[in-house]
């Protein structure tokens, strides 16, 4: 059952102890809120600023599973804020580990303040989860997949437009890694895990990867260094940064180019791209 009042209380504590610049927001010069306006917890929460200010006045139908994990999201709570939050909102929490897809807030700090750079976070099954917006003119949209198409090597074998952004060069490396990384998962996870529906769903479909799958490798990491060919730039050779949260089995993607090279040039083209885009 709901606890409207516990609800409430906690949404209106957790808005008003954040800040402008730790969830990527500029702060303004005539701001006189303690902490987030409701406004702006609702746009980070994928929701109107309605249906938000009802939540922290007692009103309202009760919130689905769906808009609690994107208001835990939007304000950035722990795991065990989360947890407290789906308690209140009268629902069971989500699982933890390697199947949730809630971003931890030291991932989100980090990313908030990527706002010039191509960057994403992905879980261990290269599902994006969020993508800034030179990310976004770099790659495209690739939160807008659903189903096993989320997963960037399901894509690579079933997809032929997926390949296209790649240098044609490293297209058998990029094959043997995402079987390799696969089999990996599989093994980790175990034969009843979404990895390995997501390896019978390509073996069944792609004769590719089913030859692949039978080499049985395994520790083929991905380049620190990507060749891509851009549909409006060019080629792009980017150095890819990786860090991981282990809690989460998330992966914080940053690609940059060496100063002075060429890739460097073509960079603020892809933020006059990621800016149109968004618009």
């Amino acid at each position: 059952m709901i606890d409207r009042t516990g609800l409430a209380e906690f949404l209106r504590s957790r808005r008003e102890s954040l800040q402008p610049e730790d969830v990527g927001l500029p702060r303004g010069q005539r701001r006189r809120t303690s902490g987030l306006r409701r406004e702006e917890v609702a746009s980070l929460c994928h929701m109107s600023t309605d249906y938000y200010s009802r939540l922290e006045r007692e009103r309202g139908p009760q919130p689905s599973v769906q808009m609690v994990a994107s208001i835990a999201q939007g304000l950035h709570l722990s795991l065990d804020e989360r947890d407290h939050l789906f308690r209140l909102a009268g629902h069971n929490p989500p699982t933890r580990g390697a199947v949730s897809e809630h971003i931890s807030p030291g991932l989100l700090r980090i990313f908030d303040r990527l706002y010039d750079t191509p960057a994403e976070i992905v879980t261990e099954l290269g599902e994006t989860l969020r993508q800034t917006p030179m990310g976004v003119a770099l790659t495209g949209d690739t939160t807008r997949h659903t189903g096993p198409a989320r997963s960037a090597g399901y894509r690579w074998f079933t997809d032929p437009a997926a390949r296209q952004l790649y240098a044609p060069e490293e297209h058998p490396f990029l094959t043997r890694m995402y079987v390799s990384g696969l089999r990996e998962i599989v093994t980790l996870r175990g034969h009843d895990s979404r990895a390995a529906h997501l390896a019978d769903l390509l073996l069944a479909r792609s004769d590719e990867f089913r030859s692949v799958w039978e080499d049985h490798e395994i520790g083929i990491r991905p380049h620190d260094v990507k060749h891509f060919i851009h549909p409006e730039v060019g080629a792009l050779e980017l150095t890819c940064q990786r860090l991981l949260d282990p809690d989460q089995s998330h992966w914080l993607l940053v690609y940059t180019a060496i100063p002075g090279s060429e890739s460097h040039e073509k960079l603020p083209l892809l933020s006059v791209i990621g800016t149109q885009a968004l618009r």
